[in-house]
């Protein structure tokens, strides 16, 4: 079982390190959102460089980059902490892509798609607490924070044996927001719908 979790992991990671904000906005003529607008290759920002349709094709392939590995792990039999191990090689292609320099984004989205094979209850209540948080909030970075810092609690009670491999994804997309925390508790960080012209740093 050692081979296939360290295949599988290795898999996971090349799979995150595929840069979807990079690709999309190459395919779209759009800025280079490691250089453009927050500088953070993600969906936010590519919202604010190029809009709803690249911003959401970035969003399918970020979350894809998560569940088909872990998905495919699952299948293959692997223990609920192996496939803990999977998702964040996943997130960590993402953060730090091969292909790209090793300059990656927030993970939010391919954490997110590593957890769905938890179940749908668990992507349900994830998504409702991250809108519930950015329709009274407003920062897209805050919701991210807080929805993770959720996502454990709701899988012990859906799925108890899946509780720490979600902890760990929550604990490496919170470290990963530092930056956003830090701006948050300064009052300098961005609200979703804010003009774009304005918007320096988000998730």
């Amino acid at each position: 079982m050692i081979p296939i979790i360290i295949l599988m992991t290795g898999v996971a990671y090349l799979c995150g390190s595929l840069s979807s904000a990079v690709v999309i906005c190459k395919l779209y003529g759009l800025a280079d959102p490691r250089t453009a607008g927050s500088k953070n290759p993600g969906t936010t920002n590519v919202y604010r460089l190029g809009g709803r349709i690249p911003a959401l094709l970035v969003l399918v392939m970020d979350i894809l980059k998560g569940t088909v590995p872990v998905y495919c792990s699952y299948w293959l039999g692997l223990e609920p902490v192996a496939l803990g191990f999977v998702a964040i090689a996943a997130c960590l292609g993402h953060i730090f892509p091969l292909y790209f320099g090793f300059k990656g984004g927030k993970a939010v989205a391919t954490a997110f798609g590593a957890m769905l094979p938890v179940g749908p209850e668990l992507a349900g209540l994830t998504i409702l607490s991250w809108l519930a948080a950015l329709f009274v909030w407003g920062y897209s970075s805050l919701a991210a924070i807080i929805a993770v810092i959720l996502a454990p609690f709701y899988t012990y009670f859906i799925k108890p044996d899946y509780t720490l491999p979600v902890a760990m994804l929550a604990l490496l997309i919170i470290v990963r927001h530092k930056a956003n925390i830090l701006r948050l508790f300064s009052g300098q960080e961005p609200r979703v719908w804010d003009k774009r012209g304005k918007l320096k740093n988000s998730n």
